[in-house]
């Protein structure tokens, strides 16, 4: 007889992924630790997410090596999933890799399984799996799992990440000398992936936007990766910019989010977190990707082209203004 949802006792949580979808998983995350309060929580994934998994309220312990490179590190991490006898495995990451650690569990002892996986005892089948975007999808997956039995599952109704923990661990603002307000801000999020250009607005457009930005009164901070400090430096060459790239973990991008006036990218996990955080943001998708699918949530608003090297600034520059507040 397998343990009721008040009886479980130990559960794991799978989230492997890029950024932009672990952020969004962190909503289902939240769902997950309101429904066992009590229960020891681990969660799976891999080295990147680490830390900001350890600043969430949502786990107990947090385990990285979710992607093995090779059959020996594969069985150890199944072995160690199989020694743990947890009651409810919640498969997030609903892969081909997950799957197979379903499979290799065996049938015998088997914990409850919420995912995809042929035979897993909280199965999700819906047919519009493929066309739902991840959010109304992870809430359905935990709606037959018996954990969020009115969960939203229309497009557009379930709720965004909340990242309102992360600024409980903020440091406070520090004063200006001179008791001067600072000015506020805007983020720029010019990169991506190196092997999908596609779905960047090109650097010298968010140079223009920059220079319009700066001239109405507001600060420019750039967020990347280190190999997109050329990204930055095209920019100041423009505007007057800070260039953090490579200069910030996630919950400093965060923390960042949370206190900005607005914030403009690319599809790139980066603005996930900045959306998540509370920033007014607008999101550039060319058809590499559907914001249907994969768009941030929250106080968001989407531009899209079928090639970004044909999207204006001059409609970004409006489209931002609208999401800035007025009257500052």
């Amino acid at each position: 007889m397998k343990a009721s949802q008040r009886e479980l006792k130990k559960i794991l949580v799978i989230k492997l992924g890029a950024l932009g979808d672990f952020v969004l998983a962190l909503a289902a995350m939240k769902r997950i630790r309101e429904a066992h309060p009590k229960a020891k929580i681990t969660l799976l994934t891999t080295p990147p997410f680490e830390a900001l998994a350890k600043a969430s309220p949502y786990f107990n312990t947090i385990e990285t090596d979710g992607r093995p490179a090779d059959f020996g590190q594969w069985m150890a991490v199944v072995g160690r999933i199989r020694k743990a006898r947890y009651d409810r495995i919640y498969d997030l990451q609903t892969s081909g890799r997950s799957g197979w650690m379903f499979r290799m569990l065996g049938p015998f002892r088997r914990p409850q399984w919420s995912g995809i996986a042929g035979g897993a005892s909280h199965r999700h089948t819906s047919p519009r799996r493929k066309t739902m975007h991840t959010l109304e999808r992870q809430a359905d997956q935990l709606r037959v799992a018996g954990i969020w039995p009115d969960a939203p599952t229309e497009a557009g109704y379930a709720p965004p990440p909340d990242l309102s923990w992360i600024m409980k661990k903020a440091p406070e603002a520090r004063p200006v000398a001179g008791g001067v307000k600072p000015r506020p801000y805007v983020l720029l999020v010019p990169g991506g992936s190196s092997h999908r250009m596609e779905k960047r607005w090109p650097v010298d457009h968010y140079a223009e936007l920059a220079g319009i930005l700066r001239a109405e009164g507001y600060d420019l901070v750039i967020i990347g990766g280190p190999e997109e400090s050329a990204l930055a430096r095209a920019i100041q060459r423009k505007a007057q910019a800070r260039d953090l790239t490579g200069r910030t973990d996630f919950a400093q991008i965060a923390m960042l989010g949370a206190r900005a006036a607005a914030a403009v990218g690319n599809d790139t996990g980066p603005v996930h977190l900045i959306a998540a955080a509370g920033a007014p943001t607008l999101v550039l998708f060319s058809k590499a990707s559907d914001p249907d699918l994969c768009s941030p949530r929250g106080h968001v608003s989407v531009l899209r082209a079928d090639k970004l090297k044909d999207l204006p600034v001059a409609e970004v520059a409006r489209a931002v203004h609208h999401l800035l507040p007025q009257g500052r």
